[in-house]
């Protein structure tokens, strides 16, 4: 009896666990982990670009010194947004003089790397919106 009891229980123990791995749980297609994927990103970069902006961009930014624009201002931002976000992002890096006021090379910071500048573009054009 003992040989029939142990061939049993592992079918049955097996069998068990089958069972219990059932969901009528829908999984998320790849589109959908895409989309959750690119979402974390995005609010990876947001984070990203507060911390930036309030540490080096701030300062200017804020209070509109040589002209820099305000974030959330969409007067301020409406002709640059226009641009797009690259564009953006090369004249911060570069520096750039223009009808409204003069932005130095990497906001006067030149340890900045572009990653960072380009997240606290993108935060402040998303918060300017």
């Amino acid at each position: 009896m003992k040989m029939t009891i142990k061939p049993f229980m592992s079918v049955f123990v097996c069998g068990l666990l089958l069972l219990a791995s059932c969901t009528n749980e829908v999984l998320p297609n790849q589109e959908q982990l895409s989309q959750s994927s690119k979402g974390a990103a995005e609010e990876k970069q947001m984070a990203s670009g507060k911390v930036i902006y309030e540490s080096n961009c701030a300062g200017c930014h804020n209070s509109n010194v040589a002209g820099a624009p305000t974030p959330g201002d969409k007067a301020d931002w409406t002709e640059r947004m226009a641009q797009g976000v690259n564009a953006m992002t090369k004249k911060s890096i570069e520096g750039f003089e223009g009808k409204k006021g003069v932005m130095p090379p990497k906001g006067g910071n030149s340890v900045l790397t572009d990653e960072e500048l380009l997240n606290a573009v993108s935060y402040m054009v998303k918060i300017s919106q």
